[in-house]
């Protein structure tokens, strides 16, 4: 392909590529394919989805992580119905519980936490104070100031720091929480106090049948109908600028030319792979990410009443429980119960690295230490599944780290979840950032 063709603006638009198969990059992919631009993506792995691809499970095909969808993800639900999958979202009341000193209380009501025995009524009182001060916080910049123990013990107390918040923490950051900014705290509460239904004050949560792999096969389907291209299993080795104008990546042993070009991955693979003419590097220091493991045990029976698990407990080597199948109708799994048991750790330890039977031993143990009467025989199948990039770690004044859309050069964007900078990783977020970079940008990629 010469230059020339390279900077033409044709009625076919431009030539875009995306690097990242994740929903992020699917879905920018669908949008600008939508408006007749000819848009390659390139996938490292070898099915597209990212964090949110799905797994043959034996017995039926789930989500390979847990996943759910919030009544106020407005962001996400206008994606899926606009995408044709409205008639597929399907909405269930669930509930949470919580385990701490070998038993289980449930926390889905405002009696359900009167009668929690872990604290007592004024530290349950600072706690519902602390829950609707982050519901009602706007400026989220001043919260990056401060840790999140500075501003739970402010708020909540010493006593249900140490009692309810620092097990949450621990489970879910283990003792790196010490460095996280309050923002953490803020932008989960936020989210889970969205997932009440205000009429009948009990949380109603959606999914979308067949998983997100209905999500993506539908994807892959538009992105093909306009005549783009979605390739799995390839591995981009560079990203450079071309002479004049216009990004040219090599993949595969081949070099391909393009007007534009969006990266979507993780902020290692940046710097890996891209030119640092085109990506300024952040001057305060790289980004951490947390990875997960997360094993997924098929029953046969089920095993927990709550949609999610916490869990106050250092001997228990998991985070949580989440109980899919208290949301998930059965029919969707082959009449079995679908369980994730989740790990969050830093993306280089080392325990991301162990073999799955050494995670399954350890995870098993801590499971039958929560569920001592459960029959091994009711057990359909374990499954260990791992990714090492999965959140990045929101440190004090994380935002001053981050890599901005906007890059050295014009025709060279970057979109990832290292900009979740006042969010949790979920899928809304993905989306309402591809809404928010169209929005900014889109002019840029305007066919005339």
């Amino acid at each position: 392909m010469t230059q020339a063709q390279v900077g033409a603006r044709t009625a076919a638009g431009m030539r875009i590529g995306i690097i990242g198969g994740g929903l992020m990059g699917l879905a920018l992919a669908e949008r600008l394919a939508s408006t007749g631009h000819q848009v390659h993506v390139y996938e490292r792995a070898p099915q597209p989805g990212g964090l949110a691809t799905w797994h043959d499970f034996g017995p039926f095909v789930w989500d390979r992580f847990y996943h759910v969808i919030l009544p106020s993800d407005t962001a996400l639900v206008e994606f899926i119905r606009r995408i044709g999958l409205a008639e597929r979202l399907n909405w269930s009341p669930t509930r949470t519980g919580y385990y701490v000193d070998e038993q289980f209380h449930s926390l889905s009501s405002g009696l359900d936490f009167l009668r929690f025995p872990l604290l007592n009524p004024w530290s349950k009182f600072r706690l519902v104070l602390t829950i609707l001060y982050c519901s009602r916080i706007s400026d989220w910049r001043r919260l990056e100031h401060m840790t999140v123990e500075e501003f739970l013990v402010r708020y909540s107390g010493r006593a249900t720091f140490e009692k309810f918040w620092k097990p949450l923490l621990l489970a879910k950051l283990g003792e790196h929480y010490r460095r996280v900014s309050a923002v953490f705290i803020w932008t989960y509460v936020k989210r889970l106090f969205s997932a009440r239904d205000a009429a009948a004050q009990k949380e109603h949560l959606g999914y979308v049948s067949g998983g997100y792999r209905t999500v993506f096969e539908r994807l892959l389907d538009l992105i093909a109908r306009a005549r783009g291209s979605v390739r799995t299993g390839i591995e981009v080795q560079a990203v450079r600028a071309r002479a004049a104008k216009g990004i040219e990546v090599v993949a595969g042993g081949e070099t391909e030319a393009f007007d534009k070009v969006i990266f979507t991955g993780p902020v290692n693979v940046l710097r890996s792979i891209v030119d640092p003419e085109l990506a300024q590097v952040p001057p305060h220091g790289d980004i951490e990410y947390l990875g997960v493991i997360c094993m997924a045990l098929v029953t046969r029976k089920q095993l927990v009443p709550y949609y999610i698990l916490n869990i106050a407990d250092d001997r228990i080597p998991f985070t949580g429980v989440i109980g899919m199948s208290s949301l998930v109708a059965t029919d969707e799994t082959s009449g079995l119960y679908l369980t994730y048991l989740p790990k969050y750790v830093l993306s280089d330890d080392p325990m991301l690295r162990r073999t799955d039977e050494d995670i399954k031993a350890e995870f098993l143990q801590g499971f039958h230490n929560m569920f001592p009467d459960f029959d091994d025989r009711d057990i359909a199948g374990v499954h260990i599944n791992r990714a090492f990039k999965v959140q990045p770690l929101q440190v004090l004044d994380y935002s001053a780290r981050v890599q901005t859309p906007r890059t050295r050069h014009q025709d060279f964007y970057v979109v990832n979840t290292a900009q979740f900078v006042n969010n949790t990783l979920n899928n809304n977020e993905v989306i309402r950032t591809v809404n928010a970079f169209l929005q900014q940008f889109g002019a840029e990629f305007a066919i005339t």
